[in-house]
């Protein structure tokens, strides 16, 4: 037995270190072929070594699309969506997780419930009010039907349970309001499942295309998603320039996964704690 567990324990690693690298071959063929000029690249079988590095699609890109533009409005976005959802959330999940009030329990669960809607339903109903509203085809109509996610408040509320509720009892027998207990005693104690939300928030508001397509109309205004789908032609598609605006868009991607790769790892558990 003591020799099977060493054995176990390299062929659980060398199955993963093999998989890793399988993984990452996607992600080398994006960066490849982003400096791969068109000639090359559509040459079958495709070449997964790079055999004339050039900067041409880059070149290009930059020439026939507003990338900066683009990549500008992409990141106000998510920052604005990551920080506003962030603060809205974490109040949602202290007023649920510290309040006694009647029909708490009640209302938990409806907001849990409204996770199991696919968002493709409410698309329509959203895109009228927001009509109705005259933001269509601004980025508030991206922003504000995200002020509030109903995951975000499961995940704050599940790890504000553990806060000791003396500390909080406390500070109110100092005076100090609900709302000033809320932004220095609960946000600053919750940094983690912030930092862990964050992140989630930021990325999937980073890569979103379908609703940004649908409520933006101006090319200036378009996210970097919904910009590099305009680059493609009726008949023919470029697929160096396609492959060059992705790299850009996937490298944000790669610079959070570095540097918050621990949180997005707690992120695994952290809805798990009791209560």
């Amino acid at each position: 037995m003591k020799l099977l567990k060493p054995l176990f324990v390299f062929a659980a690693y060398a199955i993963l270190t093999l998989w890793a690298v399988f993984s990452l071959v996607p992600l080398l063929w994006l960066f490849i072929s982003a400096l791969t000029p068109q000639d090359y690249l559509i040459r079958i079988p495709p070449i997964l070594k790079p055999s004339a590095i050039s900067l041409q699609n880059f070149v290009e890109l930059f020439g026939r699309g507003q990338i900066v533009r683009w990549f500008a409005n992409s990141l106000f976005i998510a920052a604005s969506v990551t920080f506003l959802q962030l603060f809205f959330d974490a109040l949602g999940g202290y007023v649920l997780a510290k309040h006694n009030f009647p029909g708490r329990k009640w209302i938990f669960t409806a907001i849990l419930a409204t996770m199991m809607i696919p968002p493709q339903v409410t698309l329509v109903p959203t895109f009228l009010i927001l009509s109705k509203a005259h933001l269509i085809d601004t980025h508030m109509a991206i922003i504000l039907p995200q002020l509030v996610g109903a995951f975000g408040i499961f995940l704050m509320r599940q790890y504000i349970v553990s806060l000791p509720s003396e500390l909080l009892d406390a500070a109110r027998i100092d005076g100090a309001s609900e709302f000033s207990i809320f932004l220095r005693i609960v946000l600053p104690l919750v940094r983690p499942a912030l930092a862990v939300l964050g992140i989630f928030i930021f990325v999937a508001n980073w890569n979103s295309f379908l609703w940004p397509l649908i409520v933006l109309n101006t090319p200036s205004r378009f996210t970097l998603q919904v910009g590099l789908s305009t680059l493609q032609d009726q008949y023919i598609t470029d697929y160096g320039i396609l492959m060059a605006g992705a790299a850009i868009a996937a490298i944000p991607m790669i610079g959070i996964f570095f540097a918050f790769g621990k949180h997005m790892m707690q992120g695994l558990t952290i809805g798990a704690l009791k209560g």
